[in-house]
């Protein structure tokens, strides 16, 4: 299974983040994330087999449910609120990959998690993230450059707010890939 962990955005930011995406949506080449799917990702996993799967050398999804229980704990966090709004690219805006809104409000909280979540999975087995943590939320995917300049002036000349949420509870998510997108779903979730 190809599993992450994530703080959902909740039902009511979907009509903004898709409204976000609207003033994007005339770059070439750029592909939209469904606004239903609209999550923080906290820690990517990988591929991860289930207990009957393995040799019982790798770590498993009962590993990282372990591991979600215990960075949870380990934050030690109340629900707080999280304010979503500006723009970003990954790995820059000269060369975008990854469009994103990031999080003006709550990036403490978010960044103790992910500290946490680093912590427990790496004790587990899980490898190191390959990036600093940047708490944001996918608007979308750039699949060539075609549509670099518009993005690149959004970028540049606009700060759009997606708006404010509460963060209530981690959840462990299986990513399942199909040709041109990903269905997220829910396998653990972990209040805080």
């Amino acid at each position: 299974m190809r599993l992450f962990f994530a703080i959902d955005l909740p039902e009511a930011l979907r009509e903004p983040f898709a409204a976000l995406q609207d003033d994007l949506a005339d770059a070439e080449g750029l592909r939209l994330t469904d606004p239903a799917q609209a999550h923080l990702t906290m820690k990517f996993l990988g591929d991860t087999p289930t207990p009957d799967e393995t040799g019982g050398d790798e770590p498993t999804v009962d590993d990282a449910k372990v591991a979600g229980a215990a960075a949870v704990d380990a934050a030690d966090l109340s629900p707080f609120e999280v304010e979503v709004g500006g723009l970003g690219a990954f790995p820059s805006e000269e060369y975008i990959s990854v469009v994103w809104a990031g999080v003006r409000d709550g990036a403490a909280g978010l960044h103790d998690l992910a500290d946490a979540l680093e912590t427990e999975t790496t004790d587990r087995g899980f490898a190191e993230a390959d990036n600093e943590f940047t708490p944001h939320v996918t608007l979308a995917r750039m699949d060539d450059a075609r549509g670099k300049e518009l993005v690149q002036d959004r970028l540049r000349n606009t700060d759009p707010t997606v708006g404010r949420f509460t963060a209530e509870e981690l959840r462990l998510k299986r990513s399942i890939l199909d040709d041109d997108r990903a269905e997220h779903e829910t396998i653990a979730r972990f209040p805080l």
